[in-house]
């Protein structure tokens, strides 16, 4: 079926007036411009127009500015849970560093005392390691990590840098096991370092405390006395440090004494320990008197002096 023509309704419609319209326009439009571009007529005209026409590309861009705001937000918010996670794993890789390094300094000041320990004291020493502790609470142990294979012998005594913790009662091949002198059945031959009194320490138990029974009432002993290895017995040499005197209290007979004493060693915290070693001790006979000298007249001027004695080899 064939479209209805409009002729008076279409500019490009076919014909001489339509063309003549066409090229009217088309003059019109470029005389515009031209007086546009050289005058800026119409420069108010497009201001007033854009103004108006603004909010209308804001409308149609606000799709695309909400699609790219919120994929900037999502993207912001990953990134930054991202950095957060790294930040914090950062901080406890450095928080264990920090830890790791106190820990090594403690360890450097610890070694630091028990090198200077040894050197003060001119000992023969071997440095050992816990590496257990046996928590009885009525039979304190500790291990070492030294053994048969590195000498240690039973008996032999241990200490830290502040004095006494116990001896060897176990070995084996590269560890050994030592009693601590607060055990219940460990005792310790001391001395009152200010007073000279001797007598016996007994272990408790507890790893703070020492006993010291049968104390003489008239004995010369007051709380803050330090306590000190007497020798007697031959198993732990003079001098070393084995507690400091708590409190002193009396029996019901009034005839003696009882002390508590705080042990001088870290028992319950020290890691790096010495084992001490026997010493040379001089065996063989006396020195020959003609490379000692004559001996003196202890009996006056008319005693009879010794005959001097054959030089003898020394015993192996």
């Amino acid at each position: 079926m064939a479209l209805a023509r409009n002729d008076t309704a279409t500019l490009f419609a076919e014909g001489t007036a339509s063309t003549l319209r066409l090229i009217v326009y088309l003059g019109l439009a470029a005389t515009l411009m031209v007086v546009d571009h050289r005058a800026g007529y119409l420069e108010d005209l497009r201001r007033v127009t854009g103004v108006l026409v603004e909010p209308v590309y804001r409308i149609a861009a606000l799709p695309a500015d909400v699609a790219r705001a919120t994929r900037t937000a999502v993207v912001s918010q990953d990134t930054l849970a991202k950095e957060n996670r790294e930040l914090r794993d950062a901080l406890l890789l450095a928080q264990a560093r920090l830890n790791r390094l106190d820990a090594l300094v403690a360890q450097n000041a610890r070694l630091k005392d028990l090198l200077d320990a040894q050197t003060s004291l001119g000992l023969s020493v071997q440095l050992a390691r816990l590496i257990d502790v046996d928590l009885d609470p009525f039979r304190p142990r500790v291990v070492l990590n030294v053994g048969a294979n590195q000498g240690v012998t039973v008996g032999q005594p241990v200490i830290d840098a502040h004095g006494i913790m116990g001896q060897v009662i176990e070995v084996l091949g590269n560890t050994s096991v030592v009693m601590l002198i607060t055990d219940p059945t460990h005792a310790i031959p001391v001395m009152v370092e200010r007073s000279g009194l001797r007598t016996i320490a007994y272990g408790t138990g507890a790893i703070d405390r020492l006993e010291l029974p049968n104390i003489p009432i008239s004995a010369d002993v007051q709380a803050g006395d330090r306590l000190v290895t007497s020798g007697l017995g031959g198993r732990f040499p003079a001098g070393f440090p084995v507690g400091e005197i708590l409190s002193i209290s009396t029996d019901s007979s009034s005839l003696f004494a009882a002390a508590q004493a705080r042990p001088a060693a870290a028992l319950d915290r020290s890691g790096d320990v010495l084992l001490l070693r026997d010493q040379p001790q001089p065996y063989g006979a006396p020195a020959p008197i003609d490379e000692i000298g004559p001996p003196r007249d202890l009996a006056g001027a008319g005693a009879p002096k010794a005959a001097a004695s054959p030089k003898r080899e020394p015993q192996q």
